[in-house]
């Protein structure tokens, strides 16, 4: 058992993004991995898919997903539940930092490109 404290998320070299790993493989986990992100306004994540199912809490801001075809408004009180292999992208469209939660069932987390060709992410996960 761990007792971990949860950092502040740091800047990545994705631009706006910042990111921080709460729990996963560093932490000797092998089927869970968690993480905050804080998304500056007008910032993006990358078109991508996952080979796990994903869940995201959205904690403070408002945010638009586009996956399978939709685009869907988000806000602070939702959470977001992605199928796994489904393309998607999370983009901050409000005046504050969309601030976030994800919890996935891997570590870490396999990361791809539409076209299925793997993105190494610059955290570690």
């Amino acid at each position: 058992m761990q007792i971990l404290s949860n950092h502040t998320p740091a800047p990545t070299p994705i631009p706006g993004i910042a990111h921080v790993t709460l729990a996963g493989s560093p932490n000797g986990l092998r089927d869970l991995s968690v993480w905050k992100q804080s998304m500056e306004a007008g910032r993006a994540t990358p078109l991508h898919r996952h080979a796990s199912e994903e869940v995201v809490l959205c904690i403070a801001g408002v945010g638009e997903l586009h996956a399978a075809g939709r685009i869907e408004r988000v806000h602070a009180g939702q959470t977001i539940v992605i199928p796994a292999g489904v393309d998607h992208q999370l983009i901050s469209v409000g005046p504050e930092p969309l601030e976030t939660i994800a919890a996935f069932p891997m570590t870490p987390v396999s990361t791809m490109s539409p076209q299925g060709e793997p993105l190494e992410l610059p955290w570690q996960s």
